[in-house]
């Protein structure tokens, strides 16, 4: 098959062809992928932002689409024809082995979940069956972006009718934690970013005040908006930790900061803490808290209701060739939404 591989951190991914493994071990599941999404933590494991990375060469992807093709012993969530998600956060079933691919007679290795290959071994808990009839372009965003935008909203900061919401990032996670706070009816809606574009959509997607990182004083226009003692959740998707500080500033004595972005290694924030001893809540997301199980099927009829927007958050299109390419576009802002690769026929 033909994959996207990480040769080595800070250098362009490398598209080979891979050899897979001659058999199925317990708890896996051969996925053929369609549709693959492109998430920021991908760059993040390119550029090694959480430091050395022990398992180079390997293959990477946490979000996509596709078709079982065959399952291993032991798995008993998903069958041979079903459509599913792949998605990184753990959902029902076996925590199989993580699969051994071969690339020129080398080991390849993977994590127990992939989507840059046209074929995938996945951990059986890494894999949910959605209809068939649903699109699977629109898929792959319930694998990672969408799962924990919505899971923000509803699982860490827990933000009420009415509550103000401050979002730092217009990413396709902070896209999704926007119209999360629309969907429970947030006011007012601040997202943040440094791009003209990724704040256009962030408009669309819900934020009733779109603010350019770079054209104001962040604080006193945002303090403007909410009132001098802060907004009642604000989350940031950047990992800055000058942002971090900055929004955890900005957030009122008994409101909750909710941080999905992650420093590179060796940088840290430097916070006032005495509030939190008196009902401010400063904490880390981990993908949402979500359920792949439970949350994608509830979000699936959303979206077939018309109440949830997957499709304008796909922006941009490539081919697997042309991910190196998409990569730069991505770290030069130019991609406003979600890119989604199209891997494989449906």
């Amino acid at each position: 098959m033909k994959a996207a591989i990480l040769i080595a951190q800070r250098q362009p991914l490398i598209v080979d062809e891979v050899e897979l493994p001659e058999q199925l071990s317990y708890g896996q599941v051969r996925v053929k992928v369609c549709y693959s999404g492109i998430c920021g933590s991908q760059l993040g494991e390119i550029d090694g932002v959480k430091g050395e990375d022990k398992y180079l060469p390997h293959l990477l992807g946490h979000e996509g689409s596709g078709i079982v093709e065959d399952v291993g012993p032991g798995v008993r969530t998903v069958s041979v024809g079903d459509h599913v998600v792949m998605h990184w956060m753990k959902g029902e079933g076996i925590e199989s082995e993580t699969p051994v691919y071969r690339l020129r007679g080398r080991r390849l290795n993977a994590g127990w979940v992939t989507t840059f290959n046209e074929y995938a071994i996945i951990s059986e808990n890494r894999v949910t069956a959605i209809p068939g009839d649903f699109d699977l372009e629109l898929a792959p965003l319930l694998g990672c972006a969408v799962t924990t935008g919505l899971g923000v909203i509803n699982n860490n900061a827990r933000v009420k009718i009415g509550e103000s919401v401050i979002i730092f990032g217009a990413g396709g996670v902070g896209l999704s934690v926007t119209q999360g706070a629309a969907m429970v009816s947030a006011h007012p809606i601040i997202a943040i970013d440094r791009y003209d574009n990724k704040l256009e959509l962030a408009s669309q997607f819900g934020a009733t005040h779109p603010v350019h990182a770079e054209k104001h004083d962040l604080s006193t226009e945002i303090r403007a908006i909410v009132g001098d003692a802060g907004a009642d959740a604000v989350v940031d998707t950047t990992g800055i930790p000058r942002l971090i500080e900055m929004a955890y500033a900005l957030t009122h004595p008994r409101g909750r900061t909710v941080l999905v972005g992650v420093p590179k290694i060796g940088e840290d924030i430097s916070i006032h803490s005495l509030p939190l001893h008196f009902g401010k809540v400063l904490t880390g997301s981990h993908g949402g808290e979500s359920n792949p199980d439970e949350d994608i099927p509830r979000y699936i009829r959303l979206v077939n209701a018309g109440k949830l927007n997957l499709r304008d958050l796909i922006t941009d299109h490539c081919r697997l060739d042309d991910i190196n390419t998409v990569i730069e576009r991505m770290r030069q802002g130019d991609v406003a939404g979600r890119c989604i690769i199209k891997i494989g026929s449906e």
